[in-house]
């Protein structure tokens, strides 16, 4: 009967995604249900925190016994990597698939928003003093940001923040695992300013009504002239 941290090490080594433990769990629990072994049975009561301690007895095994491959914990879970050291050789056997290269313009417009998100493209242009159109549509393109809503003020701006594919690419498991987070985070830094509200153009001033004319003085109507008497 295998051990948690051999069944363990066996659904991380032959998922072909990332797990967590909740997933390790489940598997246990899936199979305990399945089985009438009273120690798979046993198996399938082990708690997440459990598997997350073997997890990282795992890890630590791994980091000191030399071998060319780790266990890491990244944003989506626990998976098997090989050492960057093995990097070279290892790359050989996927010619077609060539890392992302990223410009310096484009790691620092990344930069700004991974330790300012959420940012509008206007503030982060204040860093940076140029246009940064082209380098925010490419970092959309290749996943590295994404879109998280607009911004409170006039004109509602989009508000841009690092994906959890930024996170899978430089490995990491949380923002604060950026270098220096806490300090680069609370460097004042330029903003846009606020555009001044547009204040509509008073209507055109039209030229005064004419006075009406004063009416002529009307005079009273005479009276007709009396006929004269006949002559006898």
């Amino acid at each position: 009967m295998p051990s948690l941290k051999q069944v363990v090490e066996a659904l991380v080594f032959a998922s072909q995604k990332p797990l967590v433990p909740r997933e390790i769990a489940a598997a246990l629990k899936a199979t305990a249900d399945e089985s009438d072994d009273l120690a798979v049975k046993a198996l399938g009561k082990t708690r997440e925190a459990e598997i997350g301690a073997v997890l990282e007895e795992i890890k630590i095994e791994l980091d000191s016994s030399g071998h060319a491959f780790r266990l890491i914990e990244q944003v989506n879970g626990w998976h098997f990597v090989t050492s960057t050291d093995c990097a070279p050789w290892v790359r050989q056997l996927f010619p077609e698939s060539k890392p992302v290269r990223l410009s310096g313009p484009a790691l620092e417009t990344l930069a700004i928003i991974a330790y300012r998100q959420p940012i509008t493209r206007a503030d982060i242009e204040a860093v940076r003093g140029v246009a940064v159109d082209g380098m925010v549509n490419m970092l959309l393109e290749r996943g590295l940001i994404r879109i998280a809503g607009r911004a409170d003020v006039p004109g509602r701006p989009l508000l841009y923040e690092s994906s959890e594919y930024f996170l899978e690419h430089f490995g990491l498991k949380t923002l604060d695992e950026l270098p220096n987070s806490t300090e680069l985070r609370r460097i004042p830094l330029p903003v846009a300013e606020p555009a001044a509200p547009s204040i509509p153009a008073p209507p055109p001033e039209s030229a005064p009504a004419p006075e009406p004319a004063p009416e002529a003085e009307s005079t009273p109507a005479t009276e007709p002239a009396a006929a004269p008497d006949p002559v006898p």
